[in-house]
């Protein structure tokens, strides 16, 4: 039992399971928009539990699939599978459990939910080896994320609404953005591995200037979505904090200066959901 507990610590630090906070909050946005307001409790438990179980899937599933590229770059050689503190077999069969206990919360919520989360599980495990054939393998991951507000607001209502695809499009980009400007990090080892990346395409200053382009649409996108929810005040206000920390983000990281690449993408990304999520909640809690 306790080489067991350490390996189960071991692969929640090595999936950073604590980054769930990226796009749950943007999932959160969509339950309260869903439901005008609160849902059920039993509701809000089963989406956590889904949420939580497909993100550690799909990072548990990226460390199975690079175990071989981990090991060969320095930057992650350092890795539980590289560094021998854990099999592939297990991190496979940690993979599987995720995604039984994700289809397992799927079913207690609605039937459409049910029936999507194959199609769920196939994004969110397909951004593995996006990379080894396209430049595009960001907005792959960035869709893993952006789902998460569409797959939240059908566990609520049951069906889906095209408003909240606008939600989608705009996490999808706010994430992909990020991952270009992360994969800059990997430019000598993606050519050396032949892995494909915008960074390794275009440069990685060419990079940067794909990154701002993602995160201004996705800013317009937060505008047309405010529209569509007609925000008042603080969902404008919110959308404005958004754009102040976006600017700061991209302030502290430059493509000769990648040092505080870290900050920028597990901290502040972080802040960025969560105030998001705060404005609109608070918007919406004040109109109703």
């Amino acid at each position: 039992m306790p080489g067991l507990l350490a390996k189960i610590r071991t692969t929640l630090e090595m999936i950073k399971w604590e980054h769930s906070i990226f796009a749950l909050p943007f999932a959160l946005t969509a339950v309260l928009l869903a439901a005008n307001g609160l849902p059920a409790w039993r509701t809000v438990v089963w989406i956590l539990v889904a949420m939580v179980a497909a993100r550690s899937c799909a990072m548990a599933f990226n460390r199975w699939a690079d175990a071989d590229l981990d090991a060969a770059n320095p930057r992650t050689s350092n890795r539980a599978i590289p560094a021998g503190l854990l099999s592939r077999q297990f991190v496979l069969g940690f993979t599987l459990l995720m995604a039984l206990i994700f289809v397992a919360a799927s079913s207690q919520l609605n039937r459409l939910t049910l029936y999507l989360s194959p199609l769920v599980l196939a994004v969110l495990l397909s951004y593995s080896y996006m990379k080894r054939i396209t430049r595009w393998s960001h907005l792959v991951l960035g869709l893993a994320l952006g789902l998460a507000p569409s797959a939240a607001w059908i566990a609520v209502r049951g069906s889906l609404d095209a408003r909240i695809i606008v939600l989608t499009a705009a996490v999808t980009l706010w994430a992909g953005g990020f991952d270009v400007l992360y994969a800059c990090q990997d430019y000598e080892h993606d050519r050396a591995a032949g892995l494909h990346s915008l960074p390794r395409a275009i440069g990685i200053a060419g990079a940067f200037w794909a990154a701002r382009l993602m995160h201004l649409a996705m800013l317009g996108l937060l505008v047309w979505f405010g529209l569509l929810f007609h925000f008042a005040a603080l969902g404008w206000v919110g959308i404005g904090a958004v754009a102040a920390l976006l600017a700061y983000e991209h302030s502290i990281v430059s493509p000769r200066d990648l040092r505080r690449l870290n900050a920028a993408f597990f901290t502040m990304n972080g802040v960025i959901a969560t105030v998001f999520f705060a404005f609109v909640a608070a918007d919406l809690w004040e109109r109703t």
